[in-house]
Parts: C-alpha cells; structure tokens; sequence
C-alpha cells in the first residue's frame, strides 16, 4: 500500500481517539451533576422525580452533542450496568475504552491480517479488542449480581429473626448492611440511606430493585410493600421467602447438573478446531499455508469462523435454561 494512504489512515484513527476522549471527559461533568440532582430527587421522595427538572445550572444546554448523550437510552444503561457491576467506572471511561480498544484492533489488524483479507482482518480486530471492556463490565456484572443473589436468602433470614426479636425493618435493615458482607452489605447500606435521608420506603425500596434487577429481589420489594398496606407477620413472609429462594437454587442446580453435558460438549466442539490449527501450525506449518495463501482458501477460512461463532451460539442458547 502506497505510504502516503498509510499516513492517512492513521491520522485519521488518531483523530477518532482524540473526538472519542474528549467527548468522554465532557460527558463526565454532566454524569457528577445527574448524580447530584438523583440524590436530591430521592430525599424529595416523589415516585416520578426523575422526570422532574432538575434545579441545577446546565452549562451544556445549548450543546448539541451533549444533549443527544443526555436524552441517549443507550447512556442510562450502560450507567446502570456500571454501578451494578460495582467498577468504579463512568460512561465516558467505558466508551473512551472501547474507542482505543477499536483503534487498536484496527492497527494491529491492518498490520498482521489474521482473516487474510485487509478489511475483514482490520474489523475482526477493532470489534474483539473494542468489545474487550463491555465485555468485561457484563463479566463483573453477572459475577456481582450472583454473589447477590446467593447472599439473599442468608440476609431475609437475618431480617425475620431480627423483626422476630422487636426491632423495627428500619433497624434491621441497618444492622443487616453493617453486619453483610459485600455486593449484599453496599446494597442494603444504600437502601438504609435513602431511608434515613427521609425517602419513603416505597421509592426506596423502587430504586433497590432497580439497581439489582432481580426477580428474587423484585418478590421481596412486593412483599415488603404488600405487608404494610394489608398488614401481616412480616417476620414470616421473609421466612417463607428465602425458603423459596432457596428451593429455586435446589432446582436451578438439577438443571445445571442435567444440562452440564451438552454445556461441556459446547466448550469441546468450539476448543478443538482452535487446538487442532494450532498442532498443525506447530507440526506442519506449511499445511496451513497453502490454504491461507490460496484465493478461495481465505473465503474457506472466514467461513469456517463464523460458523465455528454460530454454533457455538447456538449450543449454548440450547444448553443455557432459565429457572
């Protein structure tokens, strides 16, 4: 390729990282400020606060691109899968790193051509090393939110024996956050702040399920709130209630156990073409070489990829059973 269309593309990239980070770090202050007037909306305690105007000073109003991230769907997700992930990250972190990681790929795909094609090369490695950290954030996620989950029927055990003694919900949930350990404790020292802060129990307790969205915790939100408005043994509701938990454990365990299986054939049948290339690439390179030099040999070699991608998808969504 002639040097000077080299010396163009990179300028360009650079470019790309450069627009990439400074939207991010523009995008930062108006994260603080939302963070900001969100706390003030939850001691106000109105259930639609959040779609109330906010009191503060907008720099950026007349900002067009700053306001097309503020109105961004796209934004408040990825917000909310950061503070459930527990990463001490922002939005504008998350996107600055994916732009390098997609810079990145892009070079080292032009460079190396893994896929035999430029183009194909330079787009397989922007999206693997583009993707690399909202992969990871899902990673923490999932992990954070199972640590969760499995702290859960320990906590409402905790909450029933000490409404059982005479303490108050409010003062239970206070010692539960101080005595659990984390995701569970930083959760339910939350919940507690938002509750002494003045917010009522219901938007309290709203915002609780919203941040760990849960159909464990979502059953325990309803019957916190159906206990106070028809009344009843709050102490046994919660009881119950982690007996079922746990009994969705037991049976989620006989599932895993009876689909492990198909599970570990997925995993052998996606490894062993990638081991299989790799012993032959060690043994008998110039094997291999004959086929990613020929023409038609290329076209083989990206389309045994992407049907290695979708089978593996598709055993794995057979395989992945939802209890």
């Amino acid at each position: 390729m002639n040097p000077a269309w080299i010396g163009i593309i990179f300028l360009v990239l650079f470019a790309v990282v450069l627009i990439a980070i400074s939207l991010g770090y523009r995008f930062l202050e108006s994260q603080r400020k939302k963070q900001v007037a969100g706390m003030l909306q939850v001691v106000s305690g109105l259930p639609g606060a959040a779609a109330a105007p906010s009191i503060l000073l907008d720099q950026n109003e007349d900002d067009p691109v700053e306001a097309l991230m503020r109105k961004s769907q796209v934004t408040s997700q990825l917000s909310s899968m950061i503070q459930q992930s527990g990463l001490p990250w922002t939005v504008s972190r998350l996107v600055a790193q994916m732009a390098i990681g997609f810079v990145v790929g892009s070079v080292l795909g032009f460079f190396f051509r893994p896929l035999g094609f430029i183009f194909l090369s330079m787009l397989g490695g922007a999206l693997l090393l583009g993707w690399l950290p909202f992969l990871y954030l899902r990673f923490k996620r999932s992990t954070r939110m199972g640590e969760f989950e499995q702290q859960l029927p320990e906590a409402l055990d905790f909450l029933a024996r000490s409404m059982r003694a005479g303490h108050a919900f409010t003062i239970s949930l206070e010692m539960l956050g101080a005595e659990s350990p984390d995701p569970l404790g930083q959760e339910v020292r939350t919940l507690f702040n938002e509750l002494n802060l003045g917010a009522p129990i219901e938007v309290a307790l709203t915002n609780f399920s919203r941040r760990m969205p849960l159909i464990d915790v979502k059953m325990f939100v309803s019957s916190v709130l159906l206990q106070r408005q028809t009344g009843g043994n709050m102490s046994e509701i919660l009881q119950r209630l982690a007996y079922v938990i746990r009994e969705r454990f037991r049976l989620r365990g006989q599932v895993r156990a009876a689909s492990a299986h198909g599970r570990m054939t997925a995993i052998v049948l996606s490894v062993l073409p990638l081991v299989l290339v790799l012993a032959l690439t060690i043994i008998a390179p110039e094997y291999l070489r004959i086929l990613a030099e020929d023409p038609d040999g290329k076209y083989l070699i990206v389309g045994a990829i992407l049907a290695q991608i979708a089978g593996y998808y598709v055993m794995r969504r057979i395989t992945n059973i939802k209890v």
